[in-house]
């Protein structure tokens, strides 16, 4: 795209459908690693990522020829072969429907990594409800309980 300039930050949160903890720490950064390879291939960046046992946060930045439900899609599609045929996960796993996108500058770029990779501790403190709807409604997403991820605390 000739003389198109642009600077798109977006943090992605997606769940395990069922809430269920299959990303285990044994197998967490292979996973976050080909996370990155999809990312890459597609001609995005990756700033950061983390895989909690039930959750995913990222950062990328994306280009405008890139649709974001697209890119959620072939991370969530390929991650999930990618876990089954590597034996992490057996034939009940999947990711729930939807995701949480949030944008951000550059200048909060270094927060939200450090965000991002400190989730093993800031969940310790806040469950992932709280924290997802903390995001919503910080940034002002109208949203439905009804249509919240599956939340089993």
């Amino acid at each position: 795209m000739a003389n198109t300039y642009t600077q798109i930050y977006i943090q992605i949160v997606f769940a395990v459908k069922g809430r269920k903890c299959f990303i285990k720490e044994e197998f967490r950064e292979e996973v976050q690693k080909y996370m990155a390879g999809i990312i890459g291939n597609k001609k995005q960046k990756l700033f950061a990522v983390y895989c909690m046992p039930d959750h995913v946060h990222m950062l990328v930045s994306i280009k405008p020829d890139v649709s974001l439900s697209t890119l959620v899609k072939d991370i969530k599609v390929n991650t999930t072969i990618y876990l089954k045929q590597q034996g992490f996960v057996n034939g009940g796993f999947s990711w729930q429907e939807g995701f949480g996108a949030f944008s951000y500058s550059k200048s909060q770029t270094p927060q939200v990594v450090s965000y991002i990779l400190n989730q093993k501790e800031h969940h310790k403190r806040k469950t992932f409800r709280e924290e997802y709807i903390e995001f919503l409604e910080k940034f002002g997403v109208e949203y439905s309980d009804k249509y919240l991820f599956e939340f089993y605390e």
